[in-house]
C-alpha cells in the first residue's frame, strides 16, 4: 500500500455527517455525537497515537489555549485510533496532559479517520489533521500534515478568527496572515465569489 491517506468523503464547504463514537472525557467514558456541538464552532484534531513524542506537546498546547478557544466559542475534540482505555491510561499517566479537558475520541476502527481523509494505510494510523466545523455543521477548514511535525495552535486560532469574521461579515474576505487588527477586504458585488 502507498504511504498516503485514504480519500476523504468530507469536503470543505459541505456538511459533516453526524457521527456517534466514544471518548474519554471528564475522567470517564462518554458517548460523543457531532450533533452535541451544533450551534458552536468545533475543532477536530486528529493525531497518530497516544504515548508518542509529538502528540502530547500538541494536546498540551491546545489545553493551554483553552481560555482563547472558550472566548471564541470553540469546542475542541482530539481523535486517534487508540481505545478509550489507552486514552485514559495516557491522560492519567502523562503530566503534560493534566490540563486537557477536551474529549479524546476513540476511533479504533478508523471510520472517522477514513471519512476525514487522515487514515494512513501503510502506518495503520491517522495523519495529523485539523478540521474546523462551523456552528451549522459545515466543514470550513481542513489541514493535513506529516506526522513528524506538530501543528501551530496560534495559527489555528488565527484561522478560526478569520472564519468567524467572514461568517459575521458576508461579502468580505481575509487576506494572508489576517487578524482582527488588520482590515478585511470587501468583495465587490459584481465580482462575487470569483474574487478569491
Amino acid at each position: 500500500m502507498p504511504d498516503i491517506p485514504s480519500h476523504p468523503t468530507i469536503r470543505v464547504g459541505q456538511p459533516v455527517p453526524d457521527f456517534e463514537t466514544i471518548a474519554y472525557a471528564n475522567d470517564q467514558i462518554e458517548v460523543l455525537k457531532l450533533c452535541q456541538f451544533r450551534g458552536r464552532w468545533l475543532v477536530l484534531v486528529f493525531y497518530p497515537a497516544d504515548f508518542s513524542m509529538v502528540c502530547p506537546t500538541e494536546l498540551a498546547e491546545l489545553a493551554d489555549q483553552a481560555p482563547a478557544f472558550a472566548q471564541a466559542g470553540v469546542d475542541v475534540a482530539a481523535v486517534s485510533m487508540d481505545s478509550v482505555y489507552v486514552h485514559k491510561a495516557w491522560k492519567n499517566g502523562d503530566v503534560r496532559l493534566k490540563h486537557v479537558r477536551f474529549p479524546l475520541v476513540a476511533d479504533t476502527a478508523g471510520e472517522l479517520c477514513r471519512s476525514f481523509g487522515t487514515y494512513n494505510e501503510a502506518q495503520k494510523m491517522s495523519l495529523r489533521g485539523t478540521f474546523i466545523i462551523d456552528p451549522d455543521g459545515i466543514l470550513r477548514s481542513m489541514e493535513l500534515q506529516d506526522n513528524s511535525i506538530g501543528r501551530n495552535t496560534q495559527e489555528l486560532l488565527r484561522k478560526i478568527e478569520a472564519l468567524q469574521f467572514v461568517r459575521e461579515h458576508p461579502g468580505h474576505v481575509c487576506p494572508a496572515s489576517w487578524t482582527r487588527q488588520k482590515e478585511a477586504v470587501a468583495v465587490p458585488l459584481r465580482l462575487g465569489a470569483h474574487n478569491f
